[in-house]
C-alpha cells in the first residue's frame, strides 16, 4: 500500500515530468531551463534535482521505462523461440502494456510528441544513440544467457541485436516523418519492417 509521503513524491514527480515534457516540445529542449520547469510545477529547482539529475534524465524518463518493459517482456519469452522471433515478440506482443506503462506517467500524445522532439533535437538525439548502444549490449549478453553462449567469443548475439536496432531506428526516422503520429502506427510500421528483415538480408532485390 502506498503512503501519503509516497503518494505525494510520486505526483510531484508526475508532475514535473509532464511540465518537462511540455517545455521540451513547445519551446525548445535547447531554449527550456530547469528553472522553468520547477516553476511551472511551483517547487524550487532543489526539489526538481530530487528527482532528475537533469534536463536529460526527465527527456528520457518515460523511455526508459518503456525499455526496463521491453527488457522484462524478452526475459518472458519461451526458451524455444530463435533470438530473432523472441526480440520480435518481446517488442510487438503486449503493446497494451507499452501504452499502461506511458500513461501511468505522461499522456500518451505528450510521449509522442517528445519522440519526434528526441528526433529534431541533435543533443537529444545523439544521447538517445548513446543510450541505445547501452541497452543494445543488455539486451546481446541477455540474448547470450538465453541461448547458453557466450557473448565474448559469439557475435551471434550482437548481430541480431545489431540488426533488430536498425531496424527499430528505421521505424522511428520513418514515423516521426510520416502524418500518423499514433502508437498504432508506430507499431504497424515495426511489425511491417521486422517482417522485412529475412527477405531484405537474403533475398534478391533486383526485380528484373
Amino acid at each position: 500500500m502506498e503512503t501519503l509521503r509516497e503518494r505525494k513524491k510520486r505526483r510531484t514527480r508526475e508532475s514535473l515530468l509532464r511540465a518537462a515534457l511540455e517545455l521540451f516540445t513547445t519551446q525548445g529542449y535547447e531554449r527550456t531551463t530547469v528553472d522553468e520547469i520547477a516553476a511551472a510545477c511551483e517547487v524550487s529547482q532543489r526539489t526538481f534535482f530530487r528527482y532528475f539529475a537533469g534536463k536529460e534524465d526527465a527527456a528520457f524518463a518515460v523511455q526508459e521505462m518503456t525499455e526496463a518493459l521491453f527488457l522484462s517482456a524478452l526475459r518472458a519469452r519461451p526458451p524455444h523461440e530463435a533470438p530473432m522471433e523472441a526480440l520480435r515478440q518481446a517488442v510487438l506482443q503486449d503493446w497494451e502494456s507499452i501504452r499502461e506503462t506511458v500513461e501511468s506517467a505522461v499522456p500518451m500524445e505528450l510521449y509522442l510528441r517528445m519522440y519526434r522532439t528526441i528526433e529534431s533535437t541533435p543533443a537529444l538525439l545523439a544521447a538517445h544513440l548513446r543510450r541505445s548502444t547501452a541497452v543494445e549490449e543488455t539486451l546481446a549478453r541477455l540474448l547470450a544467457e538465453r541461448e547458453g553462449v557466450d557473448v565474448d567469443t559469439d557475435p551471434r548475439p550482437r548481430l541480431a541485436v545489431a540488426v533488430f536496432g536498425g531496424v527499430i531506428r528505421v521505424t522511428e526516422r520513418q514515423w516521426c516523418l510520416g502524418r500518423d503520429f499514433s502508437l498504432e502506427a508506430v507499431r504497424s510500421l515495426t511489425a511491417s519492417y521486422l517482417d522485412q528483415v529475412s527477405s531484405a538480408l537474403q533475398g534478391n532485390w533486383r526485380t528484373n
